[in-house]
Parts: structure tokens; C-alpha cells; sequence
């Protein structure tokens, strides 16, 4: 737990809230009349933002601070606009490429994603705000640093997302088991966004509707399926591959 990445106090929180600061994940005290901190209940899921409701005892970590019942978590990244950040770099770039994780929701998977994706090129990440991990401590460290350097942006919904890239020329690839055609059998060699599912369940069938292509990648053993960060760099360095060979 790093102290410079906690905001404690109401009015401190409101703040952080309505100054929209990045914020992962805000602690409450659960069963609490208290107005103010049914405010920032309003807000935090306002801006899509994480709440988990404890007892007061889960708050004695903290008690050398004047927590008044809240505790926030301000993210360790800066999170960029997603439409600025794709007008930048399909002006930019000749065949950028974008990576979305559909509900990627452990830390250490979040973190080896951004590592490869940061040594294969991608230009963006894109995480919807809710239901994803989030970029802490934990991920920070299993990317080496690599969270840093790249653009990651928070969306609402990927849907709007995947909107947005079509009607900007950017081609959507599903990596998914339910299709026949292989990532071998896929020109990624253009402008293209790459789409992983989540550990458990994989992305979503109304995501995989809106979507130009499916992939996925040739099993040969008797595992059905792949860590979702091994998967995702197997697709990401076919990517780099095709890139450097055309």
C-alpha cells in the first residue's frame, strides 16, 4: 500500500470526485446514515468508480489517518481520452495498432499484458471502467514499468469503443475458440484492434456480434484454453511478425 496513492477524508474524497481524479477503487463504511458519505456513493458510481462497503473494523489499518469512513484510491497512471489519443495516432501512425481487454480482472494478467504489449508496439489499451483490473502496485511491478510508458485509456462501454475505431477505418479482431480461422490465417499487418476476453469467460457474445474477424489461436494439447496473458502475446508478436515482414 503506497500512502501517496490514498485519499482519505470526506471532503477530500468529494474533491478527488468531482475534480474527476482517476480514482480505482473507494472503500465505504458499510451501513453508514451519514449524508455526505452517501454523496460520494452517488458520484463514485456516477464515474463508474469501485466501491466495496466494509465494517469499521477493516478500517483500523487506517486508523492514524482521518479516514472518516472513506478511503480512495487514486490510480498510479494518467489515464488518456480515448477519442484524442486514437485521432493522434491514426494521424501519426501507418498501421497503428489498438489492444481492448474485455474484463480482464487480475492484476498480474493486466500487468504481463501491458509489459508485451508495450515491447510489441501497441499503440493504445483500451479497459472499460467497470469490470477490469486495476493498474496498482501489483501491476505496475508485473509490467516492469512498461504501464508507464503506454496509453491507456478507460472507456464506459467498449462497444462505443469499437464504434468509434470502425467508423475510423481501424479493423476489429475477436481472439476467440469459437471460429475455424486462425490468427496465422488473419492479416494484422493493418490498422487493426485486437480484442483478448477475460480469464473465465472470454468476451462478450453482444462484443463478438459487433466485431469485423475472429481468431484464435491452434491448441494442439488437451487445455482448452490459454492464460489470457500468454494468449495475448502469441497475438500480439504474429502481429509484429507480419508487421516486420511486409
Amino acid at each position: 500500500m503506497e500512502k501517496e496513492n490514498i485519499i482519505f477524508g470526506i471532503h477530500s474524497v468529494l474533491e478527488a470526485l468531482k475534480n474527476d481524479k482517476d480514482i480505482e477503487k473507494i472503500i465505504l463504511l458499510k451501513d453508514s446514515n451519514n449524508f455526505k458519505l452517501k454523496e460520494i456513493e452517488g458520484l463514485a458510481k456516477k464515474n463508474t468508480v469501485k466501491i466495496s462497503y466494509v465494517p469499521i473494523q477493516k478500517f483500523k489499518k487506517f486508523e492514524n489517518l482521518n479516514h472518516q469512513g472513506v478511503i480512495a484510491y487514486a490510480s498510479q497512471i494518467e489515464y488518456q481520452n480515448f477519442e484524442q489519443v486514437t485521432e493522434k495516432i491514426l494521424t501519426e501512425t501507418e498501421n497503428p495498432i489498438f489492444l481492448l481487454l474485455d474484463g480482464v480482472t487480475d492484476v498480474r494478467n493486466l500487468g504481463a499484458i501491458l509489459r508485451t504489449a508495450e515491447c510489441t508496439g501497441v499503440n493504445a489499451i483500451v479497459l472499460p471502467k467497470s469490470g477490469s483490473a486495476q493498474v496498482n502496485n501489483e501491476t505496475i511491478k508485473t509490467s516492469a514499468g512498461a504501464a508507464f510508458n503506454l496509453n491507456i485509456c478507460k472507456v464506459d462501454h467498449l462497444k462505443d469503443a469499437i464504434f468509434y475505431l470502425k467508423s475510423s477505418g481501424v479493423k476489429t479482431i475477436s481472439i476467440t475458440e469459437k471460429t475455424e480461422n486462425s490468427i496465422y490465417d488473419t492479416k494484422m499487418s493493418e490498422p487493426i484492434a485486437i480484442i483478448m476476453g477475460s480469464e473465465g469467460v472470454g468476451i462478450q457474445p453482444s462484443i463478438l456480434k459487433l466485431t469485423d474477424e475472429k481468431a484464435k489461436l491452434p491448441m494442439l494439447g488437451n487445455i482448452e484454453s490459454l492464460n489470457v496473458s500468454v494468449a495475448c502475446g502469441a497475438v500480439l508478436y504474429e502481429s509484429l511478425r507480419q508487421r516486420l515482414d511486409s
